[in-house]
Parts: structure tokens; C-alpha cells; sequence
């Protein structure tokens, strides 16, 4: 069973999923820009009876309360993430991230590495925002802060967080309709959230002296965080694996869960 609450940190309300189980090794999951914790669905029956799942929805993002500022910056972030381990006593904490999820958890990693046991990065990086999409992006966000996700801008998240092929696999309609929906109903409140993601700084310096085990797992048909991305990120990783998935977006743990929640399982049993 999976317990969801309002936990108080960092001067801020977060909601927060957990299975509770306290004998049981730590999954701290971590999820992806216009996504929320419920991306882990998957994960959390196929870790049942070995994992504790816990799920936070990031501040200014899902259940979580809104921030009335203009940037949630990475840093605010990670002090969330510290404050929500402390309060829930995780130690040994495995860590399972999606795109912004894992640039919250490098910078996390870094400042407090005794805390962490392995980390499964998905569809992520460690660099900024190129210069030359900076513009686009600052306009497309401020769109969304206008008129939310509607018409193309909705086409366009959707060609953001899933591949083509799946996109267009009537085996997987149900799935896109279902994020889909989901995405449609996300409020213009996550502009703050969004700004600090496409205005986040490079931590490419910080992986170097991350030394726990990290499974990296990149689609070649992911947009926003190509392949190339992933592959600098396991090269700079002193303790790292690669996987590439054909066929493969933005989103492995959502496109591929036939491939990917056994590997993640392997991965956090070693």
C-alpha cells in the first residue's frame, strides 16, 4: 500500500508518496518537468515487497504547493530533497531520476554523498540549457504561463517527453492519452518551475567526484536531452553504465517498462 501525505519543508507544503515499509531498502524517486510522481506507477508494483518507494511531487509541481516566485531555482530544490530525507530518517538511499529529477539529484549527491547508495538517471544531463535554444524556450514558458498547455503547445510537450515511435504505437495509445490528459491538466502555475529548468546551470564540474554506482539509461529518440547528452554524463561519472534504447524517448521508465524496471530492479538488488 502507498500512503500519501502533506510533509512541511523548506518553508514549503510537498506531497509526498510512500510505501512506508520501514525494513525495507530506500527508492527515492525523483521525477520529470510536467510529470509528476505518478510516472513511478510502474516502478512501485514492480518493486513490491522489496523496495520503499518514496515519491515527492517537486515544489510548484503535481500536489505539491504552488511558489509565488518567478524561478524555482535547482538549489531550492535540492534543500527540499534534504529536509524531506531528514524529516522521513532515509539512509542508504537509492535514488531513481528522471530529466529535472536528475538535475536536482547530481547537485543533491554532491553536497551530502554519504547519503547516497546507487542512482538510476533516466532521459537526463549534467549541462545547461545550449545559448542557442535559451530564447525559444524563454518564450515557449512564458506561452505556457499565459494559456497553459493547450493546441500546439500541448503537441509539442507530448513530442517533448515521448518518442516518436511511441507516439504513433497503437499499442500505446492508452499511455498517451493517459499523459496526455494528465499534461492538459497541469495549470499555468508550473511556469516558475519550468523557468528554473531551461535556466539551470551546468553541473558537468560536480560529476567527477560522484563515485557511487550510476545506471544511465538514454532513448535515441529523446528531444530535449539527446543521447550524446547521456554519454558525456556516463563518461564523466567515475562508476558508470550505459544503456541506450532504440525506439526510445524522453520518457524510458513510461515507453520501455518491459526493458527498463527489470534492469532498475537488478541495478538497486546488487
Amino acid at each position: 500500500m502507498t500512503y500519501a501525505r502533506i510533509i512541511h519543508v523548506n518553508g514549503t507544503n510537498l506531497y509526498v508518496q510512500d510505501t512506508g515499509e520501514a525494513n525495507l531498502p530506500v527508492v527515492l524517486c525523483l521525477h520529470s518537468l510536467f510529470l509528476d510522481g505518478r510516472m513511478f506507477d510502474g516502478f512501485v508494483e514492480a518493486a513490491r515487497g522489496r523496495f520503499r518507494v518514496v515519491r515527492p511531487d517537486f515544489r510548484g509541481q503535481g500536489r505539491s504547493d504552488l511558489d509565488p516566485v518567478d524561478l524555482i531555482h535547482m538549489d531550492t530544490l535540492v534543500g527540499d530533497m534534504m529536509e524531506l530525507i531528514d524529516t522521513l530518517e532515509l539512509k542508504r538511499i537509492n535514488l531513481l531520476v528522471q530529466s529535472m529529477g536528475g538535475d536536482v539529484a547530481f547537485r543533491l549527491v554532491a553536497k551530502q554523498p554519504q547519503l547516497f547508495r546507487r542512482m538510476a538517471v533516466l532521459g537526463s544531463s549534467a549541462r545547461s540549457e545550449p545559448a542557442d535554444q535559451l530564447h525559444r524556450f524563454r518564450e515557449w514558458t512564458n506561452n505556457v504561463g499565459k494559456h497553459g498547455f493547450i493546441g500546439e503547445t500541448l503537441d509539442e510537450t507530448m513530442a517533448i517527453m515521448f518518442g516518436e515511435t511511441t507516439r504513433n504505437d497503437p499499442n500505446k495509445r492508452d499511455l498517451i492519452e493517459l499523459w496526455r490528459d494528465r499534461i492538459a491538466a497541469v495549470p499555468r502555475r508550473l511556469r516558475p518551475a519550468m523557468a528554473g529548468v531551461i535556466e539551470r546551470e551546468s553541473v558537468l564540474h560536480l560529476l567527477p567526484a560522484l563515485t557511487l554506482p550510476v545506471l544511465v539509461i538514454s532513448g535515441d529518440e529523446d528531444l530535449p536531452r539527446p543521447p550524446e547528452w547521456a554519454e558525456e554524463v556516463a563518461e564523466a561519472l567515475p562508476n558508470a553504465d550505459l544503456i541506450r534504447l532504440e525506439k526510445v524517448g524522453h520518457s524510458p521508465i513510461l515507453e520501455a517498462p518491459e526493458i527498463v524496471l527489470p534492469k532498475l530492479i537488478e541495478f538497486f538488488g546488487d
